[in-house]
C-alpha cells in the first residue's frame, strides 16, 4: 500500500535514538524527508548519516534541548530552509524521571513540565503557521500507556503526559477546519536500545538472566512479544499518511494487547 508520504516533510523530535528513531526511521523510508533532532550533536549527525544510508532520502540533523524554546524554534528555521514547509511534526521527547508524590520536589515538577508538555505547546505552535499556509498537516504525539493505565512510582508521567493528551484533544477540534489532524500514539514494549538497557539493569539487580525477564515481561503481552521498532513506525506512518485522513483526535496504543482499558 502506497501511503503518500514520498516528498512529505517530516519533523520528528527527540529522534537520535529509541521510540523517536523508531519514527523517523518509518517515515523516512516511506519517502518522507525528515528532521530529527536530539541534545547531543554527535548522536543525532550519526542518526541521520545512518538513515540515509538506509533509505536515500534527505535527513537534516540538529541538536536542540527540547526544554528551550530557542532551539524548538531552531529546529523549525533549520527545517524550513531545507525543505520549504512541515507536513508533519511527530512530537516526542524522554520521559520525566521515575518517584512518587513526596520525593519530587517543585524543581522536578517544573523540569517535567517543560520537557513532556510545554515542549509539545511550543514546537506545535512553531508549526501551525507553516500547516495552515500549506493548507494541512498532521501533528503526532508520542506519549505512553501510563495515560491509560498510571504506572507506579512515575507521578510526574502519569500526571504531565495526561495534560498532552488533554491539548491534543483540543485541538484537534479548533485545527479541524486548517486540514489540520492531531493524534497520539502510546508506545508499548517496543525493543530499542533503551529497552535493552533497561532489561540489562533490572537483570543486575534481580540476580536473573535477560532472557529470563523477557520470557516473563513476554508473557504479560497478549500477542506474546515485545513490539519491533517497525510496529511503532507503521502506525505513526499510517497516522500521518492520507489513508487516516478521517482521523483525528485518537490515542492508540502500539503495545500489543497489554493494555487492559476498554478505552
Amino acid at each position: 500500500m502506497d501511503l503518500g508520504l514520498t516528498g512529505k516533510v517530516a519533523i520528528v523530535t527527540a529522534s537520535s535514538r529509541g521510540i523517536g528513531r523508531a519514527a523517523a526511521d518509518v517515515l523516512a523510508a516511506e519517502g518522507a524527508r525528515i528532521a530529527i533532532c536530539s541534545r547531543t550533536a554527535a548522536d543525532v549527525a550519526a542518526a541521520a548519516e545512518q538513515i540515509r544510508g538506509r533509505t536515500g532520502t534527505e535527513v537534516v540533523a540538529v541538536p536542540a534541548d527540547l526544554t528551550k524554546a530557542e532551539d524548538i524554534q531552531r529546529v523549525v528555521d533549520r527545517t524550513v530552509e531545507a525543505y520549504g514547509t512541515v507536513d508533519i511534526l511527530v512530537n516526542n521527547a524522554g520521559g520525566p524521571p521515575p518517584g512518587a508524590f513526596d520525593g519530587v520536589g517543585e524543581a522536578e515538577w517544573r523540569a517535567a513540565f517543560e520537557l513532556t508538555l510545554l515542549s509539545v505547546v511550543r514546537m506545535t505552535a512553531a508549526v501551525l503557521p507553516l500547516m495552515r499556509r500549506a493548507g494541512g498537516g498532521v501533528i503526532i504525539n508520542l506519549q505512553s500507556t501510563s495515560v491509560k493505565v498510571p504506572l507506579d512510582n512515575l507521578i510526574l508521567s502519569n500526571s504531565i503526559r495526561s495534560g498532552v493528551i488533554g491539548l491534543a484533544k483540543s485541538l484537534s477540534f479548533e485545527l479541524a477546519r486548517d486540514g489540520i489532524r492531531v493524534n497520539n500514539v502510546l508506545p508499548g514494549a517496543i525493543m530499542t536500545d533503551r529497552l535493552r538497557e533497561m532489561l540489562a539493569l533490572q537483570s543486575a539487580r534481580s540476580g536473573k538472566s535477560v532472557e529470563e525477564i523477557v520470557r516473563l515481561r513476554e508473557a504479560a503481552i497478549p500477542l506474546g512479544r515485545f513490539g519491533d521498532p517497525e510496529d511503532l513506525g507503521n502506525m505513526i506512518a499510517f497516522l500521518a499518511s492520507e489513508r487516516a485522513r478521517y482521523v483525528t483526535g485518537v490515542t492508540v496504543q502500539v503495545d500489543g494487547g497489554l493494555v487492559r482499558s476498554l478505552l
